[in-house]
């Protein structure tokens, strides 16, 4: 079941620093481990919004540069 994260960070996956990194990496989960239905349309509604909004960041970086 996939549950809508709220806007900002998805997850809790902020930057931190320094020391908490390298616990992190530890902790990381293989991708092999994952059972996604890529079927089911909750997925494929996820997939759309993340590249909605990976397109808005690249657009807003392009004209960030521009500037």
């Amino acid at each position: 079941v996939l549950q809508r994260q709220g806007s900002g960070t998805a997850g809790g996956n902020s930057k931190t620093s320094g020391g908490q990194d390298a616990s992190k990496k530890s902790q990381e989960v293989p991708a092999e481990d994952f059972d996604i239905d890529m079927d089911a349309p909750e997925t494929e509604k996820a997939a759309v919004a993340i590249q909605s909004q990976f397109r808005k960041f690249q657009t807003k970086k392009k004209t960030d540069d521009k500037s």
